[in-house]
């Protein structure tokens, strides 16, 4: 059998091995942490990143990008399965939650609970130390190219070596893609598999930028800047399609940044006759803040090559399917992040451990083929994903509505019950529209629902919708058998509630 692979790129056997993780990031470098940590070693591993070591990690040219906000629950979930530790530098601050308010300011709710700011930076050098600690055999500077397949199932990974300036192949049981939304291994995937290529880029991805400042303290505003809490703004004129946020790091210090749909903030710039591009609204939202005077880029060294960042963050529910022959996708190339709020390390995190086990325990047993690896998905689906489709219908539905809309319908219609769910990561049920008792008994309530009967529609339709598709996630096919019967059936549910909720349906 021959390998799949472009026939102008000229390869030189170089090593193999059973598992080769491709990306440095969280996702990769803890999925390669937890093949080791489950297989107790007796598994090669290898990681590459096309990073040098200085540098290990480095999500774009211009640095660690991320919001650097992770939830206590998922980074403990990984270490405690993992047998790893983080502290400071790496820690840099903790968080008693992420709090979320109306374009008004008047509405809050708060959710996630107890959390930490990361360092990306001094995080991803403590990622490498644990990565040798794990016997992970770790590539620097390796771009990945493309997959090789023999025998219908995925045996390896090529690419260009950027120190030797040579062509590379190195060869394995099994592949790991960890290389972003924008992954070309997935996109790529030279046979026949239910993983999806292409996410919809008008809108799925968002644009997401932040800077890394230090400030001096203006007026107390916890609207503004809290210490305690990671403050979200949902705005649609500050961020058309997506949200801005600052999160703490210091008493003085904060990642401040916002994302936006690229299409509709064409739409708000005509409508504005302004031509702001994503780092000009960063910089209006940092000049608006009222909590903070005198802002200026990080001088920490811990910063240094990381004080502005720009990259993009998939925002749709994670892909459909996860796995092929040899095959599996995690993180940002999977699509994990949250719909809501475009969170991805905790995600990962979570999705790294349930990978590893499996890995470990397919192997192991002889084969990584599709079928070995589906437990997977399912597992996957049954700790994160079961939501997500839920999330990303609200997201789509919140797109649609003005600051107006967005700030009554946190006022008067989100309920108690309602942020005891979203505290849990739930999607809100919105009761007091799908109750007749409290309609009657409620005359505020009443008074609300005339004065808006278009948005209380659509904020009870979402609610419908996630129970419906929460309960077919919990169908989800146990073996790939049952996945395209399974995915007809999903698949219409969600385009209808997409197809129900647009602007002139409702």
């Amino acid at each position: 059998m021959h390998y799949i692979q472009d026939p102008h790129y000229n390869t030189s056997v170089d090593k193999d091995y059973d598992v080769v993780i491709v990306g440095g990031g969280v996702a990769g470098s803890h999925a390669a942490i937890a093949v080791s940590r489950f297989s107790k070693q007796g598994l090669s591993v290898c990681l590459v990143d096309r990073n040098n070591s200085s540098e290990f990690g480095k999500k774009t040219r211009s640095g660690w990008s991320c919001g650097d906000a992770v939830s206590k629950k998922s980074l403990e979930f990984a270490c405690e399965n993992l047998g790893i530790s983080y502290d400071r530098p790496e820690i840099e601050h903790d968080v008693e939650g992420v709090v979320v308010y109306s374009p008004d300011h008047e509405s809050r709710v708060l959710f996630d609970g107890d959390g930490y700011i990361l360092n990306r930076k001094a995080w991803a050098h403590k990622q490498l130390q644990h990565l040798v600690k794990a016997g992970v055999e770790v590539v620097h500077e390796f771009d990945a190219r493309g997959l090789m397949v023999k025998d219908g199932s995925v045996s390896g990974v090529y690419g260009y070596d950027l120190r030797t300036k040579k062509e590379v192949q190195i060869k394995a049981k099994m592949v790991v893609d960890a290389t972003g939304s924008a992954s070309i291994l997935r996109q790529n995937l030279p046979l026949k598999s239910f993983i999806e290529r292409e996410i919809d880029k008008d809108n799925d991805l968002i644009g997401t930028g932040r800077y890394i400042i230090e400030f001096e303290r203006a007026a107390d505003d916890e609207t503004w800047f809290d210490p305690k809490y990671c403050i979200i703004h949902l705005d649609q004129i500050i961020a058309p399609g997506g949200y801005s946020w600052v999160f703490p790091k210091s008493e003085s210090k904060m990642n401040v940044g916002l994302g936006v749909m690229r299409r509709l903030l064409e739409t708000r710039n005509r409508m504005l006759d302004r031509n702001d591009t994503l780092k000009d609204l960063i910089e209006q939202y940092i000049a608006a803040n009222r909590s903070i005077r005198n802002p200026t880029p990080s001088t920490s060294t811990l910063d240094s090559n990381n004080v502005f960042n720009i990259w993009q963050v998939p925002v749709r529910r994670q892909n459909d399917c996860l796995v092929a022959n040899g095959f599996a996708i995690i993180g940002d190339a999977a699509w994990m992040p949250r719909p809501i709020d475009a969170g991805g390390i905790g995600p990962a995190l979570e999705a790294s451990v349930l990978l590893g086990r499996c890995i470990a325990e397919a192997l192991e047993s002889g084969t990584a083929d599709e079928a070995s690896l589906w437990r997977y998905n399912v597992e996957y689906v049954r700790r994160r994903g079961y939501q997500m489709a839920s999330f990303e219908v609200l997201r789509k539905y919140l797109q649609t509505l003005t600051n107006e809309e967005i700030s009554f319908g946190m006022r008067y219609f989100l309920s108690e019950q309602d942020v005891e769910s979203i505290k849990r990561r739930e999607h809100p049920r919105f009761p007091k529209l799908n109750s007749l008792v409290r309609l009657l008994l409620d005359a505020d309530l009443r008074r609300a629902v005339r004065e808006r009967p278009k948005l209380a529609k659509g904020l009870r339709l979402t609610a419908e919708k996630s129970i419906r598709l929460i309960a077919l996630y919990e169908e989800y096919p146990e073996s790939p058998m049952g996945f395209e019967a399974w995915h007809r059936r999903f698949s219409a549910e969600l385009n209808d509630a997409i197809t129900r909720l647009s602007p002139n349906n409702i």
